[in-house]
């Protein structure tokens, strides 16, 4: 079975989660576009009804949008039931590392408005601590790039500024993204603390105690970890 064919399932099974009238706060990336596709599936087969949902970024609105989901704001629905989201490192005690996708700020607001926030992701992304596979991306406005990573040198990371198809990455906002390798983080309580405290940064990827379960595609099947 291949990784893409695990992913769905794992997403699937999330979406399951998902009950008529609830808000739903739709993740960004490879698994989450499985879980806004089934619930497009299941609203256009009437199994959901009055489900609307809050993107994370523009790519999942189109997403979202193509498979018929309604989309809603904060100001019309300021807590979101539950939030579904992909992730890059996920620790054994569901503390994650997410924004490969480029998506963290709006991950992270709409995360933590929701009631519970389930990952769904493919067993690669199961690691004993954070930092040892993927970096930590940290978001900043672009005037502050150069004083933000010196800063983020001086806390032990090696920084790359994220590029794509050659030219320099921008969020949805607009701002640039520096990616932060750790050789494995101890604490990353703190250091999520200590990247906040550098004026310029907009947000981290180090999303600790938001998540309450996760459906992780395995080659024997779905494991749930709680």
């Amino acid at each position: 079975m291949s990784l893409d064919e695990l992913k769905r399932q794992a997403a699937e099974q999330a979406a399951a989660l998902v009950q008529s009238g609830m808000v739903v706060g739709l993740g960004t990336g490879s698994t989450a576009v499985h879980m806004v596709r089934a619930i497009g599936r299941m609203l256009a087969d009437g199994r959901l009804q009055d489900v609307v949902g809050i993107p994370t970024s523009e790519a999942t609105a189109q997403e979202a949008r193509r498979c018929g989901i309604l989309l809603t704001t904060f100001d019309q629905h300021p807590t979101i039931d539950i939030t579904i989201d992909g992730a890059d490192e996920i620790a054994p005690n569901l503390d994650l590392i997410k924004g490969l996708g480029g998506a963290l700020l709006r991950e992270k607001i709409v995360a933590a408005v929701s009631k519970q926030m389930v990952v769904v992701a493919d067993h690669s992304k199961r690691v004993a601590k954070l930092g040892t596979r993927a970096p930590v991306p940290v978001e900043v406005i672009p005037f502050a790039q150069r004083p933000v990573q010196t800063y983020l040198e001086l806390l032990g990371a090696r920084v790359v500024l994220r590029q794509k198809e050659g030219q320099v990455f921008q969020t949805d906002e607009g701002n640039l993204i520096l990616d932060c390798h750790f050789a494995g983080i101890d604490d990353p309580a703190g250091l999520g603390q200590a990247i906040r405290q550098q004026p310029g940064v907009v947000e981290h990827g180090l999303f600790l105690g938001m998540a309450s379960r996760a459906f992780v595609a395995t080659e024997s099947g779905v494991a749930v970890l709680e």
